[in-house]
């Protein structure tokens, strides 16, 4: 069985919670650890139920919490080798609490196996995850090969839908921070997430969450909208919503989405 809530989804913070086979991890610590620790609250769980910490990349809106964490809970952190040692730079009393990986080499958590995988960002060693029957694909200017071969057919898909290409393009940001979002090292677009959810649904996925949607340059109807048509056009049939931006998500089961199918 495996369980997901997003704790937070959105340039302003992410992190997510996953279980799966009795093994608790989060994902992502880009909120702080006092809405962190509410929110595991809330689900009944705390910190010390985690196994370990898993981090895509460290920028400030996946990392926000880790220092605060780190004093409150004993456990690992994950990291990619490049992203680890920017973590170590950055952050005090990582030494002794990192676990490195290698991208492309599966590792394993508490007997739960985990693949990391490269995206392409602007940040060092940035990775997506599978893990069973989970994959979480954000913060990437375009779909990796490896993260096309690894996630495909994944029956639970959180896929980054950050923003529409004419919002984005006609708004207020300056144009470098456009260029940049629209750049092969940025984020993916509605467009380009409605592309990767045709083609994993047709590999098999049957649960979609839209996620990392931008606050200024899309809204969950634009995303849902598009990411919809193509589906339909497709005759493709997944269960599809929208993370929530600021606050606890509901429960994605697998088991459910199977239901649906």
């Amino acid at each position: 069985m495996t369980t997901l809530h997003t704790l937070a989804s959105g340039s302003s913070g992410n992190a997510a919670l996953l279980e799966q086979d009795g093994v608790c991890l989060l994902v992502d610590v880009g909120i702080s650890c006092r809405r962190i620790t509410a929110a595991l609250r809330e689900l009944g769980r705390s910190l010390d139920d985690l196994s370990g910490i898993l981090i895509t990349h460290t920028h400030t809106d996946h990392i926000a919490g880790l220092q605060t964490l780190l004093k409150r809970w004993s456990g690992p952190v994950f990291a990619s080798e490049a992203a680890g040692r920017d973590l170590r730079r950055r952050l005090a009393g990582m030494e002794g609490r990192l676990s490195p990986f290698m991208l492309g080499e599966r590792f394993t958590v508490d007997g739960c196996d985990v693949d990391p995988f490269p995206t392409s960002h602007d940040a060092p060693g940035s990775a997506g995850f599978r893990i069973g029957d989970f994959g979480l694909l954000t913060d990437t200017g375009y779909v990796t090969d490896e993260a096309a071969y690894t996630l495909s057919g994944v029956p639970l898909l959180v896929l980054e839908a950050n923003h529409d290409v004419d919002m984005l393009r006609g708004g207020t940001y300056p144009y470098y921070l456009k260029q940049r979002i629209l750049s092969d090292e940025g984020h993916l677009s509605n467009e380009a997430a409605a592309r990767f959810a045709v083609q994993s649904c047709r590999d098999g996925t049957l649960e979609v969450v839209l996620a990392h949607l931008s606050r200024d340059n899309n809204t969950p109807g634009a995303a849902l909208s598009a990411v919809s048509a193509a589906l339909a056009e497709a005759g493709e049939t997944p269960a599809l919503s929208v993370a929530s931006r600021d606050c606890l998500g509901p429960c994605h089961k697998v088991s459910e989405a199977v239901c649906k199918k």
